[in-house]
């Protein structure tokens, strides 16, 4: 297995894609213990993820303490909404970094923000990764980045320095939870775990992702939300 901080798209661009059919499935329906995060971000959002992937989650939240619950920040993720993240990451940057070349910025926002690729689709338009944090058995929110705030980079690798021994331990007991099922996670982002996706594959040393790109049948984007102007944060 490869431990790696970075999964550089030049590297998942590698690992092929043999798409399995799997289909998508409303989480919540499948495991009512899962709750729905506070979103970072101003979208709607669809409680969707691949049907391995919700049965992963499943057994990770009968496998908790009964001190805590998995709340789901985002599963699958419609392109256009991709888009608008990215071009987000890239506003944010470039305003914290003027002096920095257009490459640089590119090259750090792809560390934290998959950008649109045809060869390396971004991960959460997979249905195979998903964005998690611990909360309380009341669904009160923990937390798991002190003493750096929740959007400072620093605290964003699962095993930063400097963390609070408490926020250490939240984020050891999600581990704890989630790997035994076969999820795995990037190292870059404490909260982002995956199964089946490029990044999967990579992580693991398998011959090939089983997810690509997938929509749920029928999809409409929700009014307001097609188009590419920058995604704004949630308060």
């Amino acid at each position: 297995m490869r431990i790696s901080t970075h999964e550089p798209v030049t590297q998942l661009r590698r690992v092929l894609i043999r798409e399995c059919g799997e289909p998508l499935v409303d989480y919540l329906q499948m495991c009512p213990k899962l709750l729905v995060a506070k979103p970072y971000w101003n979208y709607t959002r669809a409680t969707l993820l691949r049907k391995s992937v919700a049965e992963m989650l499943c057994r990770a939240a009968d496998a908790l303490p009964a001190d805590y619950r998995i709340a789901v920040t985002e599963g699958w993720r419609p392109p256009h909404i991709q888009r608008r993240m990215y071009a987000a990451a890239l506003r944010r940057w470039r305003e914290a970094h003027p002096e920095w070349s257009e490459l640089a910025i590119r090259r750090i926002a792809n560390r934290f923000t998959a950008p649109p690729n045809v060869k390396v689709p971004p991960p959460h338009t997979t249905g195979g990764a998903v964005d998690l944090r611990l909360v309380a058995a009341d669904g009160s929110e923990l937390d798991m980045s002190a003493p750096f705030s929740r959007r400072s980079s620093l605290a964003y690798p699962f095993a930063s320095k400097g963390l609070t021994a408490e926020a250490r331990k939240l984020r050891q007991v999600l581990r704890e939870a989630l790997e035994p099922t076969g999820i795995t996670n990037y190292p870059s982002e404490y909260w982002h775990w995956s199964y089946g996706d490029q990044g999967w594959a990579y992580r693991g040393g398998h011959e090939a992702a089983i997810y690509g790109p997938i929509e749920p049948p029928g999809y409409v984007p929700p009014e307001g939300d097609d188009t590419d102007e920058p995604l704004l944060t949630v308060e």
